[in-house]
């Protein structure tokens, strides 16, 4: 009985290295130590590894060029996943094209069509907010070109997709705010048909049913911005039911409902506990810091580049990637 056909992933498993490594050692590029290309053309020899002719014609036929779909720049989750990106790519030899859709589904559209006609060799994208229709990533895919989501993916497409664990995250959030005497906390989330939505929220919900604290439909908020947590928080903090604990989806709003807690003279965390999810500059430079939620989004963006080059190098198991969080505890919570 024939023996199964190894690819790099395999070489690379067998060695201890990379993908990418294994990858420019093969094709001799001097990055590589002479000690590295000799061990992996001595493997690949003696295990009688063959390239795969249809990955390397349709690689030889576009640019050595990855589409990265960026819903905004200015988040530092996002400018992280670029980081990750960015740095893989550089190792391995490919160009990257940035591209922002400014959460536009129209904006996602464009970029996309401009891809296809820069005959980018595959795509790394999240889903802007608006999107509800998955037309042109499928487009994509028509055309050969494999697409990874990342954050916020796309469950209507058979793709691989890269996210951050974004239910036990939520959970181990609101449980320690309850464990720590919150009794009223609320959720503030985003467009309900964003995956992230959903299970942020179901960590949300799972963690209040535990401990048996009942939940109702006023207690969840649209609101996904500073501008907004600001709007929106005050009326909420004089209230007679006021909350006494707030998980926010991201960090902007959680320093948002920071900043309402001061204009009102509600005390944080005395008063008022406040969680975020991101991690980022701006939890680290409000007053008090921010608890939240760490996401690593350089983690994201190498491990959404590698199951990339798994499917460039013609290795087509599934790479879905689960990204582990962890709660950083500062002074908005007890």
């Amino acid at each position: 009985m024939n023996k199964p056909q190894i690819t790099i992933k395999d070489i690379a498993r067998a060695l201890n290295v990379s993908v990418s490594t294994v990858s420019r050692a093969l094709k001799n590029n001097p990055d590589i130590s002479q000690e590295t290309r000799d061990l992996v053309h001595e493997y690949a020899r003696a295990h009688n590894y063959k390239p795969n002719v249809l990955a390397v014609n349709l690689r030889a036929s576009r640019s050595n060029t990855i589409g990265i779909i960026i819903p905004q720049l200015v988040h530092h989750f996002f400018s992280c996943v670029l980081s990750g990106v960015e740095e893989a790519a550089s190792q391995a030899g490919y160009n990257i094209l940035v591209a922002q859709s400014n959460e536009s589904y129209e904006q996602e559209v464009k970029i996309v069509q401009s891809f296809l006609a820069a005959r980018v060799c595959g795509v790394i994208a999240s889903l802007a907010k608006e999107t509800s229709r998955y037309e042109h990533y499928q487009e994509l895919l028509n055309n050969d070109i494999p697409v990874i989501f990342y954050d916020r993916i796309c469950t209507g497409l058979k793709t691989d997709r890269v996210v951050v664990d974004d239910y036990a995250g939520s959970f181990s959030a609101v449980e320690y705010m309850i464990q720590t005497g919150c009794k009223r906390i609320f959720f503030y989330g985003s467009a309900p048909h964003l995956e992230i939505t959903k299970n942020r929220r179901n960590g949300y919900l799972d963690a209040m049913k535990k401990y048996k604290i009942p939940v109702d439909d006023s207690m969840m908020k649209l609101c996904d911005t500073r501008e907004r947590a600001i709007s929106i928080t005050p009326d909420l903090l004089e209230s007679p039911n006021r909350p006494d604990g707030f998980f926010a989806i991201n960090d902007e709003t959680a320093s948002g409902i920071l900043y309402a807690c001061k204009l009102v003279g509600a005390r944080v965390p005395d008063e008022v506990s406040i969680c975020g999810f991101t991690d980022g500059a701006i939890a680290q430079n409000t007053d008090p810091k921010l608890t939240t939620i760490e996401q690593h989004g350089e983690e994201v963006g190498k491990n959404a580049f590698s199951i990339l080059i798994d499917k460039l190098e013609g290795n087509d198991k599934s790479g879905n990637k689960i990204v582990r969080t962890n709660l950083v505890i500062r002074g908005t919570t007890k």
